[in-house]
């Protein structure tokens, strides 16, 4: 593959700028794995393959999360980066989407760092903010406000547009030169990497009511050839029935709201 050409180059940085936005405002969540990989495939005209790596990041960051003064990993940063990786390297089998997704890690520390940076420029904004607010010229609010999301996107889309100035060959020598232990290697690091996501996922859920649900997920994904839009129809049948009972108050009597509200959590209750 030769370097992607300026149009899609430059669609990639409004992509990465995006995702730099999404990593604080949280409103159209670009900046998740599975949506900026997919975007940036879609841009360069991989789209299978954006989506396969998006996929695989979104398990390892559904378990990244912001708590209290922590700030979790930046997902922004890793899922671009990664996906650029992967475009520019113009490998899209297994090895090459391995080899981008290996990268994102460290890529998320190092957008861990950006973050602190930007965000302790926007200290000197805030106080701008609080002395215009204090005056009452909203528009130097606004202004202070504006320039704080910009940095935020710049964040991403400046590590974006220096990744895109790499030669596309540098990517593909570095992909070439990995040998088959180093690549299934990094094929099983993979896949235990998702494994601790997910589980770190399950672990801020679990609780006496939900690990039901899970078991049967599992017996459902592992027992049966079900497709992932037939287990999505059953979780959402299961979660109609719960909300249902929900609504009877668990005690199983119609109206009856002696019940606590949660029917696994009363039946467990009477044991």
């Amino acid at each position: 593959m030769s370097d992607i050409n300026i149009i899609s180059a430059v669609l990639v940085v409004v992509v990465a700028f995006l995702a730099g936005l999404e990593g604080i405002l949280d409103q159209f969540q670009f900046h998740q794995p599975l949506v900026a990989c997919t975007l940036i495939g879609l841009v360069t005209g991989h789209l299978e393959a954006g989506i396969i790596l998006g996929g695989t990041l979104q398990m390892v960051a559904l378990g990244w999360a912001n708590i209290g003064a922590a700030v979790a990993p930046d997902a922004a940063l890793a899922s671009v980066a990664a996906a650029i990786i992967m475009v520019k390297g113009g490998d899209f089998t297994t090895k090459g989407i391995t080899f981008a997704y290996s990268t994102a890690i460290p890529l998320a520390v190092a957008g861990l760092f950006l973050t602190m940076i930007v965000r302790t420029l926007s200290v000197a904004l805030v106080h701008t903010a609080d002395n215009a607010a204090k005056d009452g010229n909203f528009k130097a609010v606004e202004r202070a406000h504006f320039t704080a999301l910009l940095l935020q996107g710049l964040r991403i889309a400046v590590p974006a547009a220096l990744l895109l100035a790499v030669p596309a060959q540098v990517v593909k020598d570095i992909l070439g030169l990995m040998p088959d232990w180093l690549n299934g290697g990094m094929q099983v690091g993979g896949a235990m990497v998702v494994a601790v996501g997910y589980a770190m996922v399950i672990n801020m859920m679990a609780t006496r009511e939900v690990w039901p649900f899970f078991a049967l997920g599992f017996v459902f994904a592992a027992l049966t050839e079900l497709t992932l839009i037939a287990l999505g129809v059953v979780g959402v049948a299961i979660a109609l029935i719960y909300i249902n009972l929900s609504k009877k108050g668990g005690s199983g009597n119609g109206g009856s709201s002696s019940g606590s509200g949660d029917p696994i959590g009363d039946i467990l209750e009477d044991y």
